[in-house]
């Protein structure tokens, strides 16, 4: 179920319905739902999303999942809310702009996408040098995946012997434009982009020991 038909939520119902999904969307706007293809087998429902007189009638109570993505922070809350609180659906994911929103929503246990810090996270990757932003952040703003740059004297060196000198992980490299999962044996090579999760505060320190020489232990 889906309560939103804006751009973000009609793009979910087309890529879940081709998914196999059965799909029920809610809007308050009954223009919205021009958004949606023609073909669109779902269940339209006009109405405010966290009425649950209007989330029975869009069949809430045999929902497996529920999306907020309206345009409005208190209307994804409130409704993700309802639907977790009172209508037991596990699978709950709200949209906000907020990121200090975000971030209390979180901790209340109610998993969230922050635009606006997703949005200029994107932008910044693409205006400064590679692996200065994030690619991901977790709505704390506590961990973070980012393209770390290594330097060719790390080529030959195991991923996981890199990581015990980083004190940080590995989650994938990107090589030749295709992902490799890492394993024990895994060695840098060569143009191998490297993909290093961590705490923010220590990405600065995982950046700099990376694009230098590894130090010779004793």
């Amino acid at each position: 179920m889906i309560m939103g038909c804006g751009r973000v939520g009609s793009t979910l119902a087309h890529i879940l319905e081709d998914n196999g999904h059965s799909i029920a969307i809610i809007d308050r706007d009954p223009q919205a739902f021009r958004r949606l293809r023609a073909g669109f087998r779902g269940r339209r429902v006009t109405g405010i999303g966290f009425d649950r007189d209007v989330l029975t009638e869009a069949g809430i109570e045999s929902a497996s999942a529920y999306v907020a993505v309206s345009s409005g922070d208190n209307s994804n809350i409130i409704s993700a809310r309802v639907a977790r609180e009172t209508f037991g659906i596990d699978n709950v994911v709200a949209r906000i702009y907020d990121p200090r929103r975000a971030e209390v929503y979180q901790r209340l246990g109610i998993p969230t996408v922050a635009t606006v810090r997703w949005t200029a996270d994107q932008i910044l990757r693409r205006l400064l040098p590679e692996g200065t932003e994030p690619l991901w952040r977790d709505p704390t703003g506590t961990v973070v995946l980012a393209e770390v740059t290594v330097n060719p004297a790390w080529i030959g060196t195991r991923v996981v012997d890199l990581e015990d000198r980083a004190r940080a992980r590995a989650a994938f490299i990107n090589r030749m434009g295709e992902a490799v999962v890492i394993t024990g044996s895994t060695v840098v090579q060569e143009g191998d982009v490297l993909h290093m999760i961590a705490a923010e505060r220590d990405m600065d320190r995982v950046n700099k020991l990376l694009a230098a020489a590894p130090e010779e232990e004793d």
